[in-house]
């Protein structure tokens, strides 16, 4: 048995290019193992804490070894709890659409709370820093409405791509696959999304 964790990051529902190709995975990954579970973490309906002074105060004193405040304790514990339900999951899919050459507030606030010293990735002078969610596997479905893949100029402004599979492989995936869904604003849009579900597809099938 596996679990996938389905980051969904589009508020678009049923209008989201991304989430289309994204549930064609998940319905491959249920369908190859009657026992493997999928959770969905929709973080347009998911309450996240903000990252405010008691939280940036208890990262520090965690990265300096210091004792934090209860206050501190407090906010910290939150971030914990957040990010062990993020580890727990054997397989990460994530979907989401480009937003000014990036990806949605949502989804960038998640990535600020699970990124975290000694919870996802830690660091000492003798080796630098070090991921520490490893032997698990992402995926990516990103939608984009230009062609960022198609050159050098274009892809410079490519955001969304980069920052995703240089975080994740930050905190420690070394197999991460992209879905690319593009482009969705011209009229190759429908063929963009049937190629991206059949790599998709594929993908989940591997797992």
């Amino acid at each position: 048995m596996s679990t996938l964790l389905y980051v969904e990051a589009s508020p678009r529902k049923d209008r989201s290019a991304s989430i289309e190709v994204a549930q064609s995975f998940v319905s491959t990954f249920l369908e190859k193992d009657a026992i493997n579970t999928v959770e969905n973490l929709d973080l347009w309906n998911t309450l996240l804490p903000p990252f405010d002074g008691d939280t940036i105060n208890a990262k520090y004193r965690v990265m300096h070894g210091e004792d934090p405040t209860p206050e501190e304790i407090a906010a910290w514990d939150v971030i914990t709890k957040i990010t062990d339900q993020f580890k727990a999951a054997d397989h990460y899919l994530f979907s989401s659409p480009m937003w000014n050459f990036s990806i949605p507030y949502k989804l960038k606030h998640y990535i600020d709370v699970i990124s975290q010293p000694g919870l996802t990735w830690s660091f000492s002078p003798e080796t630098g820093y070090e991921g520490l969610v490893t032997g698990k596997s992402a995926t990516l479905v990103l939608a984009r409405g230009g062609e960022y893949s198609s050159g050098p100029v274009v892809a410079a402004m490519d955001f969304q791509r980069t920052y995703l599979e240089m975080i994740l492989g930050f905190i420690g995936f070394k197999d991460i696959n992209t879905v690319l869904i593009e482009p969705t604003l011209t009229d190759a849009k429908d063929s963009a999304i049937a190629i991206a579900k059949e790599e998709a597809v594929k993908l989940a099938g591997q797992l």
